[in-house]
């Protein structure tokens, strides 16, 4: 195997920095709706990937069954629909709060893994999914002795996470048998399509923002989207996918860093030590998971041919 062009460990920092942006730009942002926000930021997106696509990928687009279509399709909803949920989380709490609970999305894809797939996890990966889930309440309840809202924007994190899951769930067989790019410029032009609806229904104005907040929807078209999650992609080709998984654990680590220096939120107790168990519990999972994968393959590596 040829070495890679860059250090893939420099690249998966650089995009766990990127990836950290994510909330305070939709903070920054905080005066438009939260449709719009998460529709200029694909729409964008779809803008600077379309030139690539055409020139590279027009064939491979051609040759997608009606199958896979509509598994996109139904990602593409689900991606809209987390974004939407994510960043209307952000009007009512804090960047803390709202980035670790939508990190818990591995405990919604360990439900939905066992329900779809009949997958079996050991008893290490629900130990720490019960820790995670603590953690989670943890932030909750505090976040309710702050206030009501508060507790509100939890809920909508929450969910905002059950929609990604959705999505990875949905998309995850389609991706093994279409490119990167062409899975992920479809999806994004899916749930542009989607977002335009949603918005169109409820009467948001398309228009009529200042010059800042287009820097800001620009900006997270290009760094959480193309040097965030991009760059991760890009080093699941030389590296595991539990290092990846581990390096987005960075993701409310550095969100809540950015957002204490450049948006001036505090941390709670209940917010600090909420947050500490959920991102042990995830860290115990994805160990446990990984180990599991070694474990199986080692097994089936042993099995006479």
């Amino acid at each position: 195997m040829r070495l890679p062009p860059f250090n893939p460990y420099i690249i998966i920092t650089i995009a766990s920095i990127a990836i950290s942006t994510t909330a305070v730009f939709v903070k920054l942002a905080g005066e438009a709706p939260a449709g719009i926000i998460a529709f200029y930021r694909l729409l964008f997106a779809v803008l600077i990937m379309l030139p690539i696509v055409l020139i590279g990928y027009r064939h491979e687009l051609r040759m997608i069954s009606k199958k896979d279509w509509g598994l996109s399709v139904i990602s593409g909803v689900f991606l809209a629909l987390h974004f939407i949920l994510w960043f209307e989380s952000l009007s009512y709490t804090s960047v803390a709060s709202s980035t670790v609970l939508v990190t818990m999305q591995s405990v919604f894809a360990f439900l939905g893994t066992y329900i779809l797939f009949q997958e079996r996890f050991s008893y290490a990966a629900i130990i720490s999914m019960i820790i995670t889930v603590f953690g989670g309440i943890i932030i909750t309840w505090g976040d309710f002795q702050l206030s009501e809202m508060a507790l509100f924007g939890d809920i909508l994190a929450l969910l905002g996470a059950l929609a990604i899951t959705v999505y990875f769930l949905v998309g995850q067989r389609t991706r093994k048998r279409v490119s990167l790019m062409t899975y992920t410029f479809i999806v994004y032009s899916i749930g542009a399509i989607t977002l335009f609806l949603y918005n169109s229904v409820v009467q948001h104005s398309f228009t009529g923002y200042s010059a800042d907040y287009w820097w800001v929807f620009l900006a997270l078209a290009i760094i959480p989207t193309f040097l965030g999650r991009t760059l991760l992609n890009w080093a699941q080709r030389w590296l595991a996918s539990s290092t990846i998984s581990l390096a987005t654990l960075f993701e409310p680590v550095g969100a809540t860093i950015l957002a204490y220096y450049f948006l001036r939120e505090s941390v709670t107790w209940s917010q600090f030590l909420g947050g500490a168990i959920v991102l042990f519990g995830l860290y115990l999972f994805i160990i446990s998971t990984n180990q599991k994968k070694k474990v199986t393959i080692s097994k089936k590596s042993k099995e006479p041919r």
